[in-house]
């Protein structure tokens, strides 16, 4: 994630403090400076970054603070409390006309930044709660921007809008608004020209669209990639055409992260969502608690239940649980598993979002390595019939070989995988016995109760 490096530092300066049993005001001021360091190394402005460790700083020399029981936890609490009041402390919602009013919300942003994929993304999203989205392709200059709507329009179920590239995008989107009074649209999302900078063209063109269409949001969607560049683009768009809120791309990237903890203080202006990825489910809304949780290693166990809610089937994951308890569970649960892992984002997603885990790299786990790990089992699992995914007692020597040319490896591969699904099975056998029932049983775990 775009914090790790940040993650990293600020926990090695939060392990120093809590070793120390008592603070001195020294001790103090020498974690924040090195706090300072780090934030200015993510790229997150300056100003922002000299009036953060001000504020932290007066608060954490209190005498409530040095004097209390858990001095170097006290700090911590108030490092998170000025990240989440830096980030905007309350979430933001799209701000919404009530009833079946349409909504225009127009977007905005540089080239590159990923606007028209994350148009489609805000479609989705809120087509997911019950209301009904049309999009509007007004972006025609740049080649296929029209098509990459409408495929991912399609994708996400919400229809597009275009009257192909000879037109005027503030024509375009006079008629798209039409379109949706008279069709029963009640968002209309237009998807606007970008530039590789910001210029008076640019600028004029959406104030045109804004003139003569009833623009309720303005959001901008701004490259997280580009550090303080995002935050200098979103402070001259709010004071050329005036924005609601930003939408930060790309937060998955090797990047330092800086603007998503400049841009609420040096503009004003909300973070609503954040991009995670390029896939279209890949946006998720902005928590700043959660952002703050995620950046000082405290995990986002809440992201993480939300994102297994919507990944895991209910009543799939009963009938493996019941599957795992008389150890019934094949090579078909276990490719569901995985299935489920990865529209979660993968391993390193999860990682991430554990306690403890953000900015860290686990000392015997190398992700990158896991991560292809699991496409070999993939693949394995793959190369299998579904006869023999189901029962794997079927595998015997030759039809293991052939499992391992389909999947391209060695056999050796194979059996590994074999062995270690047979132990888990096994174990899965010992677990009930183990527990011992209520009152224990010889060589069992007693229970207390």
């Amino acid at each position: 994630m775009a914090f790790d490096s940040l993650s990293e530092k600020l926990q090695n300066v939060f392990k120093n403090l809590r070793s120390k049993g008592r603070l001195t005001e020294d001790d103090v001021k020498a974690a924040l400076k090195e706090v300072k360091m780090a934030l200015l190394e993510a790229d997150v402005n300056f100003k922002v970054v000299k009036q953060f460790v001000k504020t932290v700083q007066e608060r954490a020399i209190g005498q409530d603070v040095m004097n209390g029981l858990n001095p170097g936890q006290m700090v911590i609490k108030i490092v998170n409390e000025e990240m989440i009041a830096l980030m905007g402390s309350e979430t933001t919602e799209i701000a919404l006309k009530p009833g079946n009013e349409v909504t225009v919300i127009m977007m905005a942003g540089l080239q590159g930044a990923g606007k028209t994929t994350t148009t489609a993304k805000i479609a989705g999203k809120l087509k997911q709660k019950g209301k009904k989205p049309l999009l509007a392709a007004c972006d025609v200059y740049r080649p296929a921007a029209i098509d990459q709507l409408k495929i991912n329009g399609e994708k996400q179920g919400v229809e597009v809008f275009a009257m192909g590239d000879k037109n005027r995008p503030v024509d375009i989107a006079k008629a798209a608004y039409e379109h949706a009074q008279k069709n029963g649209y009640n968002v209309l999302i237009i998807d606007t020209a970008g530039r590789l900078h910001v210029d008076e063209e640019m600028m004029n063109e959406l104030v045109a669209i804004k003139d003569n269409v009833d623009v309720y949001q303005t959001i901008l969607v701004v490259d997280s990639m580009t550090g303080q560049d995002a935050v200098n683009v979103a402070s001259m768009f709010d004071e050329k055409i005036g924005i609601n809120g930003v939408i930060l791309t790309k937060l998955d990237g090797d990047t330092r992260g800086g603007a998503a903890l400049s841009i609420r203080a040096v503009t004003g202006k909300p973070i609503l969502y954040i991009g995670m990825g390029e896939k279209l489910s890949d946006l998720e809304q902005f928590y700043p608690d959660r952002m703050a949780s995620r950046i000082l290693g405290m995990g986002d166990v809440l992201t993480m239940i939300e994102k297994a809610q919507e990944a895991i089937d209910e009543e799939e994951a009963k009938k493996l649980e019941q599957k795992m308890k008389k150890a019934e569970f094949d090579f078909e649960d276990y490719l569901s598993s995985m299935s489920q892992m990865k529209k979660m984002g993968g391993l390193s997603s999860i990682l991430g979002m554990m306690p403890g885990m953000g900015g860290m790299k686990m000392p015997d786990i190398d992700e990158a390595e896991a991560e292809k790990g699991m496409k070999r089992t993939e693949s394995i699992i793959y190369s299998m019939t579904p006869e023999e995914r189901r029962n794997p007692s079927l595998l015997n020597p030759s039809r293991k070989r052939r499992i391992a040319n389909g999947a391209g490896v060695d056999i050796s591969e194979v059996n590994r995988l074999v062995k270690q699904f047979e132990q888990a099975r096994k174990m899965m056998k010992q677990i009930p016995g183990m527990m011992g029932g209520k009152r224990g049983k010889r060589g069992g775990f007693k229970l207390p109760f």
